[in-house]
């Protein structure tokens, strides 16, 4: 009997969770690749071009090739919640702080301490062009895609006028090491930075109030002004934190290709990052926010683009494929459908009830 109740009670935490849309979705991912290819999931080490041993395999590409939207996941999840609205010019802003990282890289001999500078700048530069969109959207109250929207128009022209018109690359070996392996280590480079930027964020909130007043300011703006916290600042503090994701991208993109192009960098990042949030299970009109769910709703996306590549697909019909598996994704963590589910969930709990006396 205390059992059963016990076994009901956590049946009853998990289906009220965030994190039941993503984790079903990704076990659904999970359980199709096994059975189409077992072998999907397989590490293997092997020598790269530089003759180091690293690992290699459908889940390293996945973790791997997903590291920048994590981030920009991130950023986006804070700002949604805080703003009740999304920042679409994500990705012409990590073509700005590419381009500056790229900049000051070619005016330097390429050593460790000018890596470190290169992005420092690149952060400040993207924190100011972000504030830029905190501003209109705290100041003037501006819808934030409208805010943005002027952002994503000029972002990439703006990248492109930084380097004098042009599309320069750059090449060095601790370039190759930031965007691909560091030399005795196995793990993709950014794979690691992932993890310490994870690391960062949660400490942030956990030893900060940032994320109390962060929902406090989505989900009622007036309530939290009353309580002493200033919606403004708390507006801007989540887009100084989307500048330093957005830098962190912009600049790990070019790490890893070794040149900046302002039309293609990241190209369609921010459509990822907003699904990411959602698929999460985060609410896209503000308010609580699970950074978990954000982070596995944008592993889930990779995945599913690796998988459709692993399938044969051309990369011109995978989004079509995309679209449709997120599309039944959002669906199924949709309010409607999830108080369908709680209403069934109800019923279910009823009738053992009703059996066991």
């Amino acid at each position: 009997m205390k059992e059963k109740t016990a076994l009901e009670n956590h049946l009853k935490r998990f289906t009220q969770s965030q994190l039941i849309i993503p984790i079903f979705a990704l076990l659904l991912l999970t359980i199709f690749n096994l059975i189409r290819d077992p072998s999907f999931f397989s590490i293997v080490i092997k020598k790269n071009n530089l003759g180091n041993y690293v690992f290699a395999g459908n889940l390293i590409s996945i973790l791997n090739g997903a590291s920048e939207l994590v981030i920009l996941a991130i950023g986006m999840t804070l700002v949604t919640s805080a703003t009740r609205g999304q920042d679409i010019s994500i990705g012409a802003a990590a073509a700005i702080a590419g381009s500056v990282f790229v900049k000051i890289l070619r005016a330097n001999i390429i050593t460790v301490p000018v890596i470190l500078w290169g992005v420092i700048f690149a952060c400040l530069v993207a924190i100011l062009f972000c504030l830029f969109n905190g501003m209109l959207i705290a100041k003037f109250n501006i819808q934030p895609m409208i805010a943005s929207l002027i952002l994503y128009t000029a972002g990439r022209p703006i990248a492109y006028w930084i380097n004098g018109g042009a599309t320069p690359n750059v090449e060095s070996t601790l370039l190759g090491a930031l965007g691909g392996f560091i030399p005795g280590i196995p793990i993709p480079s950014p794979i690691l930075i992932v993890i310490v930027f994870i690391v960062l964020i949660q400490l942030l909130l956990k030893f900060t109030n940032l994320r109390l007043y962060i929902q406090t300011v989505g989900i009622n703006e007036k309530a939290a002004r009353l309580n002493g916290i200033n919606p403004v600042i708390m507006k801007l503090s989540v887009f100084v934190i989307m500048g330093v994701c957005v830098a962190l991208a912009g600049s790990m993109n070019v790490c890893r290709i070794g040149l900046i192009n302002h039309e293609t960098i990241l190209i369609d990042i921010e459509m990822d990052a907003i699904l990411a949030v959602a698929i999460g299970g985060n609410s896209l009109s503000g308010g609580k926010f699970k950074l978990s769910g954000s982070v596995i709703g944008a592993y889930i996306i990779q995945a599913l683009t690796i998988t459709l590549y692993s399938m044969k697909v051309s990369s011109t019909a995978v989004r079509a494929y995309k679209a449709v598996v997120i599309l039944l994704i959002v669906i199924l963590g949709s309010p409607v459908v999830k108080a369908w589910l709680a209403q069934v969930k109800n019923k279910i709990f009823k009738a053992s009830a009703v059996e066991v006396k």
